[in-house]
């Protein structure tokens, strides 16, 4: 270990797990402005129709792009084992392999989203009056998705083995690109939903470049080879079938979005709006809690290649505490936030758009502390390996959002739809925190082991 900050291993965890997901927050904070920018420049200086034509599919994209860099995910799960292990030419060949697996993948997921878009797009019912601009929007983010999961891959590597902070910098990079872009290409060009989707794409090129070029020529706790890069089938199979369960998870969980969605279309478009401005607020605050999340599953993928059992247990434990109290510290901010930052998303204030975004976040910051749950639990066993949880979670968000869409709208209305996300939460929660809790027990006999090979 030859920086401090790497070493996940040893020292104070809580210490550890803030100064490592910090960089973290920033990074997703800045990769969350992708969306946010394009919504916020769309909604001021083209319309609220173009607002949500963008906003409505959200849910398609989670399905397509979410599974994508879901692959991605479990990708690097090996990665952080060998390292942990201290086994560094074995995580250099996990690592390039994951490179090549994931332009690849990447390659082909975006022929098949440009084939099935148009059909998802008509499937969830979007109005007339806008799907032609949402489908304008999606024809060319969909060429981003190679280089998505090219990005999201090379910033897994470079968190599986401790750094955190250099994705960051290419991330910051990126957004001032994506901003400008925006500008020039919707304000000044006039290009609309399409100016806002070649802005992103440009962005994601460049930011999959700069973090490449970190992970293959700088990065020094791995050293990637032109051999690694030359795929191995049997360490491909290995980390399909470590991302196929977390893919499964965002492709589950969108199924539910997009049924939720059709819901939310059939309320006419300043409720699309709202909901979508509402929904990107709520991605703001979620931030915190997901980056702690993420610094979990490094945390964890570490010390369980390294057998540190107790120190996962005991390390759990503490991030799961600490989530909490930061939940409950977003709920009060989305709550204070939610009406000033709405209000940038509309050209003219519109007391409609407004008044159902208010209803989301209200319903979202009463139950803030579901989701915490869900990001410490899914990505401590996430970092163990057992990415089978994610698809099981993801079956819990899927029936809650199901619930919702389809029993409890048609009798409560709106209302309904606002409580739908703390509903898949809760339902993703139960099993998550049974199958941890068996691991846990798990550990316990290992420690057991341990010490009595040390006392003989």
């Amino acid at each position: 270990m030859k920086r401090k900050q790497y070493n996940m291993l040893t020292g104070s965890t809580v210490k550890t797990i803030i100064l490592f997901a910090l960089p973290i927050m920033a990074s997703s904070m800045l990769q969350y402005n992708y969306s946010l920018v394009d919504n916020i420049i769309v909604g001021r200086y083209v319309s609220n129709e173009a607002l949500a034509a963008v906003g409505s599919v959200g849910s398609v994209n989670s399905f397509i792009i979410g599974a994508a860099l879901g692959l991605t995910s479990g990708f690097s799960i090996p990665v952080a084992h060998a390292f942990g292990a201290g086994n560094g030419r074995r995580a250099s060949r996990l690592a390039g392999n994951s490179i090549s697996l994931a332009f690849t993948l990447g390659c082909i997921l975006a022929v098949i989203a440009h084939i099935i878009s148009p059909h998802l797009l008509k499937l969830i019912g979007i109005p007339e009056e806008i799907i032609g601009l949402s489908s304008d929007y999606v024809d060319i983010l969909y060429y981003a998705i190679p280089f998505q999961m090219l990005s999201n891959n090379f910033t897994a590597i470079s968190r599986s083995v401790g750094e955190s902070k250099k994705p960051l910098y290419f991330f910051s990079i990126t957004v001032v690109v994506n901003f400008i872009l925006d500008l020039i290409f919707v304000r000044a060009f006039s290009w609309g939903v399409e100016g806002a989707a070649v802005a992103t794409l440009i962005s994601h090129i460049t930011a999959a470049t700069l973090n490449g070029i970190y992970v293959l020529f700088y990065l020094r706790e791995i050293r990637i080879t032109k051999s690694d890069l030359i795929p191995s089938p049997g360490i491909s199979l290995k980390q399909i079938s470590l991302g196929i369960p977390v893919s499964l998870q965002f492709t589950i969980t969108s199924i539910g979005s997009m049924c939720l969605q059709s819901v939310v279309n059939s309320f006419g478009t300043s409720v699309i709006a709202g909901f979508t401005a509402a929904g990107r607020v709520e991605g703001l605050t979620n931030i915190p809690m997901s980056g702690l999340g993420v610094a979990t599953q490094t945390f964890v993928g570490q010390n369980y290649g390294a057998g540190n059992y107790k120190r996962i247990r005991e390390g759990v434990k503490k991030i799961f505490l600490l989530d909490l109290a930061v939940s409950v510290f977003m709920s009060i901010t989305l709550y204070l936030i939610a009406r000033p930052v709405v209000t940038l998303f509309m050209e003219k204030y519109n007391a409609e758009i407004m008044a159902a975004a208010e209803r989301y976040i209200l319903a979202i910051a009463q139950c803030y502390s579901l989701v915490a749950v869900l990001f410490v639990m899914r990505n401590t066993l996430q970092g163990l390996g057992y990415t089978f949880a994610n698809s099981v979670a993801g079956i819990g968000e899927f029936f809650g959002r199901l619930l919702v869409a389809f029993v409890l709208t048609p009798v409560i209305g709106f209302d309904a739809v606002c409580y739908a996300g703390p509903a898949a939460w809760l339902l993703a929660d139960i099993p998550l925190i049974i199958i941890y809790l068996v691991k846990q027990h798990g550990f316990r006999k290992k420690e057991a082991e341990l010490l009595t090979i040390d006392n003989m």
